[in-house]
């Protein structure tokens, strides 16, 4: 390892990564001759490399099987035009050996999700997916929708396309199984059956309306039916109905009946449900207009758990294998994967890529590409549905590039904005103060950009809005100025979106834009920043908005103008994102006791003052004998938490 030139450090020990500190010497200069001279040095082992431009900004990040001849293709000619421009970009490299290729695909898809360089394929949208919980730490397991790290003990089932496709199946497993959905907290402290229980759609065991054993049977049951086991499961409640119905028990049959007639509900609202395909994620792929799209479809006992499009950022001169390959390994990066992935076209290196995901995931997983029957036919759905999605995301993409231009024309700018930034503020009477941020591009509202800013000036007089909004935008761009450098030389995507905004719209009129304007000008950005302020119009009625820039007269656009209506939704969009901040804001501070505030005062003391006084406000009035007769508060702690609340001495 000690010819290795600037290895990343991880702290992944598991991970089989040889690590290092960085070399002192780096090659000057940029381009092929810096690539060549790093080739020197370079082991004939696999690993994983990454190129860095002259800001130190990651350009791309790659592995091999062999670092020395992978890399060393680099500056041979007749390279593609994007290859091109990333060598001549490159400044210096760094370089991690692995144990074999496997870890070093694994690695670079992490080091992908993390770094986002700007030549690798990268992921829009990965948010995560809902999944269906039975909790496994509690006497009575609960069912529940779940989202994020599956830390709990339990057993999860998804992944689901939406929460709506998981909040549709709780509620028919809550009429099949009758299982609890009540929180831990509400199952302690119920006295009496609630109101699911009432329509069938909890036993209740919370209060011994069933017993546990037979609870537990019917966890085994819903357990059983999202494995896999419908067939079964249902035969054998049709067995209990039809028992209980020769028994003349007609009332124990109709549950049986009405348990059997949710579980067709739940499988009848999946769309297709393949009959010989258990468990599997079906991915399609489509190209057009310099766009890619990916349909992701999953399959899980056997029934159709809903789907998702992607819109994978890569340059235009990769083909659709060449996405779906690299788009796969991010994908379950940080996912599940179920132990057949089908495709709907061969990728290179599949091989490897199945080793990779069977290494994560503990069980062999099979990449196919199916040529017919069942498996093809449902790649071919997928396909279709990728070419419709692909359809709608480039009409969108076409009406917004013209609403841009339309901006451009409206406010008198150079080019068609691509980073449009709204900033409002909210707060009631000055409290729980909130600047926002929103971002909209090319692609539509850019959410992971959003950024809210909770006031912290103490000279602000409560409900200062020029005030507000001056803090707000010297955080912005003061921070901007020192991360991104100056605008003409911050890096942009290939639809022309950076960290510059090329319109900022404040929400307000006069006063908001010359407060804006100040706050640029002190940070010498008046050429870097075009502002325009947004104004209620007359009654404050939406459509008669008055439009401010600096140097030229009020106007006021024409009431059907689509650019208007625009301008209206990114506007209302700040609002709502400004308005939300601050509820959450002023739900924390309602939710925060006073007693948290004093030293000394953990959550066993503040239980016995709340059980002796009732409410923090009683603790605040009471005398200093009152707080000393509180078992486990001292003389000491007593005159603490006096002296908390009043500034004289009894």
């Amino acid at each position: 390892m000690n010819d290795i030139p600037d290895p990343i450090e991880t702290d992944d020990s598991s991970s089989g990564v040889e690590a290092g500190s960085p070399a002192s010497a780096t090659p000057r200069g940029r381009g092929p001759a810096v690539i060549a001279d790093f080739v020197k040095r370079l082991p004939n082992a696999p690993g994983v490399y990454r190129m860095f431009d002259a800001e130190e900004n990651v350009l791309y990040v790659g592995k091999a099987r062999n670092l020395k001849k992978r890399v060393a293709n680099y500056v041979k000619v007749g390279q593609s035009n994007r290859i091109a421009r990333m060598v001549q970009a490159t400044a210096t490299m760094e370089f991690v050996t692995t144990r074999t290729e496997t870890e070093a695909l694994l690695l670079e898809a992490n080091l992908i999700k993390r770094l986002r360089p700007r030549f690798n394929v990268l992921l829009r949208d990965d948010k995560s997916f809902p999944y269906i919980l039975i909790t496994g730490d509690h006497e009575a397991p609960q069912l529940v929708k779940h989202r994020g790290a599956r830390s709990r003990k339990g057993d999860y089932f998804g992944p689901f396309a939406s929460a709506g496709a998981v909040n549709r199946t709780v509620t028919a497993m809550q009429r099949a199984f009758l299982i609890r959905t009540c929180t831990d907290s509400v199952y302690e402290t119920r006295t009496r059956p609630c109101l699911l229980h009432q329509i069938k759609r909890c036993s209740a065991p919370c209060t011994g309306e069933i017993a546990l054993d037979d609870y537990a049977e019917l966890v085994r049951e819903a357990k059983g039916f999202l494995s896999g086991k419908s067939t079964a499961i249902r035969g054998q409640l049709a067995a209990e109905m039809e028992a209980a119905a020769a028994e003349l028990d007609f009332e124990r049959a109709a549950i049986y009946r009405d348990r059997i007639a949710a579980m067709s509900h739940v499988q009848g609202h999946q769309g297709i449900n393949p009959q010989g395909v258990e468990e599997a994620d079906v991915f399609a792929v489509h190209q057009a207009g310099g766009q890619t799209c990916i349909q992701v479809f999953f399959f899980r006992t056997g029934q159709n758990w809903g789907n998702h499009a992607y819109f994978p950022r890569a340059d235009k001169s990769l083909s659709a294998a060449e996405v779906l390959g690299a788009f796969l390994v991010q994908f379950y990066e940080d996912k599940p994967c179920p132990r057949l992935v089908l495709l709907s076209e061969t990728v290179e290196e599949e091989e490897l890529i199945g080793e990779a995901l069977s290494e994560r995931a503990g069980y062999r997983v099979e990449i196919a590409v199916p040529k017919r029957g069942e498996k093809k036919d449902l790649v071919d759905h997928a396909l279709t549905n990728a070419r419709d999605a692909l359809g709608r995301h480039l009409a969108e993409t076409s009406s917004q590039i013209r609403l841009l231009d339309g901006l451009a024309e409206v406010f008198g700018l150079e080019a068609p904005p691509r980073r449009i930034e709204v900033y409002d503020n909210s707060h009631i009477m000055g409290t729980n103060a909130v600047g926002a941020m929103i971002v909209a591009g090319p692609q539509g509202f850019a959410k992971n950009h959003y950024r809210k800013f909770n006031i912290r000036s103490e000279d602000l007089v409560p409900g200062d809005d020029f005030g507000m909004m001056r803090e707000v935008l010297t955080r912005r761009f003061s921070r901007l100025v020192r991360e991104a450098g100056p605008r003409s030389e911050a890096p942009r995507d290939e639809n022309g979106f950076g960290p510059w905004p090329d319109l900022v719209l404040i929400d307000g009129g006069k006063g908001q834009l010359a407060a804006a304007r100040e706050v640029i000008a002190a940070l010498g950005l008046e050429d870097d920043v075009p502002l325009v302020g947004v104004a209620k119009g007359p009654d404050r009625d939406a459509g008669r908005e008055v439009f401010h820039r600096i140097g030229a007269d009020p106007f006021m656009l024409q009431p059907r103008d689509p650019v208007l209506y625009f301008v209206q939704r990114l506007r209302d969009e700040a609002h709502r994102f400004a308005i939300g901040s601050h509820r959450a804001k002023r739900k924390a501070d309602m939710a925060r006791n006073p007693l948290d505030e004093i030293a000394g005062i953990g959550p066993t003391r503040k239980r016995a003052l709340l059980a002796h006084f009732g409410t923090a406000k009683a603790v605040s009035r009471a005398s200093l004998g009152d707080l000393a007769g509180v078992p486990g508060v001292s003389e000491q702690m007593a005159r603490a938490i006096y002296d908390h609340f009043h500034e004289s001495t009894p």
